[in-house]
């Protein structure tokens, strides 16, 4: 789940205690989002985040998405991730996408909006080239000789595409351990799912990506009305959009109604889900979240989805 955007600002208790709760709801890991300066200039560095949750608590594991690749250069950022894997071995998984909803974000970065998605293809080749110690790489955008970060992670970081085009889910076939949706219908999840494995198949992968996700906004309450209530206006201002252009996709009620509209992207391909939950308090985030968990991976929740009922929902 995503903890509360001001977790961090709360202070070293504060968020402490809000990600001991979550452990102790049984909810498996823990989000940060990432942005440069969007809209009116706001953001918080994707992996100043997950190195901060990674230190307030022992064991949970990070989900960072999505990290902005493009806007950097892949250097430094596997000097960031082989400085994580030294603080956190083995938890953390490095979502990654193109951005774009701000084009002025990704202007003042010195980055023509129109090359995202190649930046992103060559940036990907060298972070993974990276993780294993060293590359030479001649690209459009990146130009190494002898690049090398030591020592890489002992346990390996898996790298989540994100995004909604063919074109992200190409790439996550190609260059990614999975993919990561957002604002799609369970059939377009499934179709992805597909492309995705027969993209990888194309490039003779010989593991193909399985770890894929769904970002999902929702609400918690114990009416739908009230749920809705507190999600709508929270997306509206951080999208700038009316509500109406997401209520499709983003579900809203008790715990069980959220999982009913869940279930049907388990029985699709997702195998976890990144919860970005609204409530009256963070105590029936944390509740809802693990309720949702809990229900998705019984096996009667699958096979009413007309899904495997080996498939967990995490």
């Amino acid at each position: 789940m995503f903890p509360p955007f001001d977790l961090l600002a709360r202070g070293q208790q504060a968020a402490a205690a809000f990600l001991a709760a979550v452990d102790t709801a049984g909810i498996d890991h823990v989000c940060c989002a990432d942005h440069v300066s969007f809209g009116n200039g706001a953001g918080f560095d994707g992996m100043l985040q997950a190195t901060a949750l990674a230190m307030l608590h022992p064991e949970l594991p990070i989900h960072c998405g999505l990290y902005l690749l493009p806007l950097r250069h892949p250097v430094p950022v596997a000097r960031q991730l082989a400085d994580f894997a030294r603080l956190a071995p083995g938890r953390l998984v490095f979502g990654v996408g193109v951005g774009g909803e701000d084009r002025h974000e990704v202007e003042i970065c010195g980055v023509d909006p129109a090359t995202r998605g190649r930046r992103m293809d060559e940036a990907l080749v060298v972070l993974r080239q990276l993780m294993t110690g060293a590359t030479t790489f001649h690209g459009d955008h990146f130009d190494l000789d002898d690049a090398v970060i030591a020592p890489p992670p002992s346990v390996p970081i898996p790298i989540i595409v994100g995004g909604r085009s063919d074109a992200a889910i190409r790439r996550a076939g190609r260059l990614g351990d999975g993919w990561l949706g957002i604002w799609n219908s369970p059939r377009r999840y499934a179709e992805a799912v597909e492309l995705a494995g027969a993209t990888a198949e194309e490039a003779g992968r010989p593991d193909l990506p399985t770890r894929h996700g769904m970002q999902v906004w929702c609400g918690f309450a114990d009416s739908a009305e009230e749920a809705r209530a507190r999600l709508a206006p929270a997306m509206e201002v951080f999208y700038g959009l009316p509500f109406e252009r997401f209520e499709r996709y983003s579900p809203y009620g008790t715990a069980a109604d959220v999982a009913e509209a869940l279930a049907p992207y388990v029985a699709a391909g997702c195998t976890e889900f990144n919860l970005i939950p609204l409530a009256a308090d963070d105590e029936t985030a944390i509740a809802g979240t693990a309720e949702v968990r809990r229900l998705l991976a019984q096996p009667a929740a699958i096979i009413a989805s007309h899904g495997d009922p080996a498939v967990v929902a995490r």
